[in-house]
């Protein structure tokens, strides 16, 4: 009977939805003796979930269970939580041993197995790798021109705003900002600090053909290749549908034009 229910996609939706309510709830640090069932609830969920793979496993076999990505991506999850229930169920004082605290973070991770429940999230997937595939040439591209332009902004601008192009990796990240607009009036104004008229001029013109030619032109073309690449598969349905019915209509005329001339 728990075996079966441990099969069920809507158990286990259930489940994560629940351990969702609960871990956020502990994010509110409640007294005890709250924090304590919280905790009790959060891990028992993880031996659900743990259940839940190990089960699957016997039932479809190894081989099977993780021909799927998407339990994969299950059993990785529960690996991650493992640790944060071990070292509850051993009653630890972790004594010399607190960085092993980080693993009560991973729990958060549980929460990626509600993505497979998403409706056509597989037809989303396969779209979001078409276009990754797709961008991959040209978001290189893109990152090889914003690492000259913050190589030239580093030797540049170094000296007049070190927080922003102190180094070469602050440059990097503060042209990145000009392209996504986020620092498009940010950074050029801690430049233009008791600068003269004519280099307040040069830094803004500068700023502009970075900002136009980054951030509009190339994230727009980016962003549109990436979306294309993604609804490309609607597009050849739609072709094929369209092929078959051009074939369909001109059957219908050849058979139309054969009656015809048999008629005369």
């Amino acid at each position: 009977m728990f075996r079966r229910i441990l099969l069920q996609d809507s158990f286990i939706l259930g489940m994560i939805l629940l351990n969702a309510v609960v871990i956020f709830i502990q994010g509110f640090s409640p007294a005890e003796p709250y924090s304590t069932w919280l905790d009790r609830l959060d891990h028992l969920f993880t031996f659900i979930f743990l259940l839940e793979a190990l089960i699957k496993i016997r039932a479809w076999g190894t081989k099977t269970y993780f021909s799927s990505p998407w339990d994969v991506l299950d059993f990785a999850l529960v690996v991650l939580t493992m640790p944060s229930l071990l070292i509850w169920l051993s009653g630890s004082t972790l004594n010399g041993w607190d960085f092993l605290l980080i693993f009560r973070v991973m729990r958060v991770f549980k929460f990626f197995r509600f993505v497979r429940f998403v409706p056509n999230i597989d037809h989303i997937m396969a779209g979001v790798g078409r276009a990754a595939r797709a961008s991959v040439l040209l978001v290189s591209v893109f990152f090889i021109f914003n690492f000259i332009l913050s190589m030239v902004a580093c030797f540049l601008f170094k000296d007049m705003a070190p927080e922003h192009f102190g180094t070469p990796l602050h440059s990097l990240y503060s042209m990145f900002k000009v392209f996504t607009v986020e620092g498009w009036s940010e950074v050029p104004d801690a430049l233009v600090k008791d600068a003269s008229p004519m280099l307040v001029f040069f830094i803004r013109s500068f700023f502009v053909v970075v900002f136009f030619v980054g951030g509009v032109l190339g994230l727009s073309i980016v962003n549109s290749i990436f979306v294309d690449s993604m609804v490309s598969d609607n597009n050849d349905v739609l072709e094929v549908k369209v092929q078959a019915l051009e074939r369909k209509i001109d059957l219908l005329l050849k058979h139309a034009g054969q009656t015809s001339e048999q008629g005369n």
